[in-house]
């Protein structure tokens, strides 16, 4: 008796079934590829708009030197005599003497312009994050002093360790292709 060529043998159907599973396969590594080409990279950053500057920047932190550091904006101020984030609001006298500094670690540096202004910058390397300069420039209504993650130090942890003790939920997932979240003249 003649066989049939529609007949199923098992060859045949271990053949065409490898066949399929090897196209599966080219497909979905295909489809994967695809898809991470795509994939937006995501960080963590503050928002500081909503950041109270609590200090846990500086204690939450995984890392043994916290990756939050304070950013200045200069466009919203900048050069100013007395400047609040540098002095705490009762200085002993108006001079760079520790005593009078909001920062403990002196990391915002006073250099004089001409009169009356002088140039405050930040010094990262000094900086803890702690946020006592921000509070002391929020206090006064200027609020070119906020607190930002460096991504240059960030582990991008899953789960960040201080956006998790953060009161104000003011972290919050940034495409990293715009890894920070500046304040603006406009929005002051």
């Amino acid at each position: 008796m003649p066989q049939r060529n529609d007949d199923v043998t098992r060859r045949r159907f271990l053949r065409d079934g490898l066949w399929g599973a090897c196209l599966a396969g080219i497909g979905g590594v295909a489809g994967f590829a695809a898809h991470k080409g795509q994939k937006v990279d995501w960080l963590w950053q503050i928002d500081p708009y909503k950041c109270t500057a609590c200090g846990n920047c500086a204690t939450h932190c995984v890392l043994e030197e916290s990756a939050v550091k304070c950013t200045h904006v200069y466009g919203i101020c900048g050069y100013c005599e007395i400047c609040f984030g540098f002095f705490d609001p009762e200085p002993f006298d108006i001079h760079e003497g520790a005593e009078n500094q909001m920062c403990p670690t002196g990391a915002i540096l006073r250099k004089f312009v001409e009169e009356p202004y002088y140039e405050y910058t930040i010094d990262r390397p000094l900086c803890n994050g702690c946020g006592k300069c921000v509070k002391g420039c929020n206090a006064f209504g200027n609020g070119s002093l906020f607190l930002q993650v460096h991504h240059d130090r960030c582990e991008n942890c899953n789960q960040c360790a201080i956006a998790a003790a953060c009161p104000a939920q003011a972290f919050r997932r940034v495409p990293a292709d715009q890894p920070y979240l500046l304040k603006s003249v406009d929005h002051v």
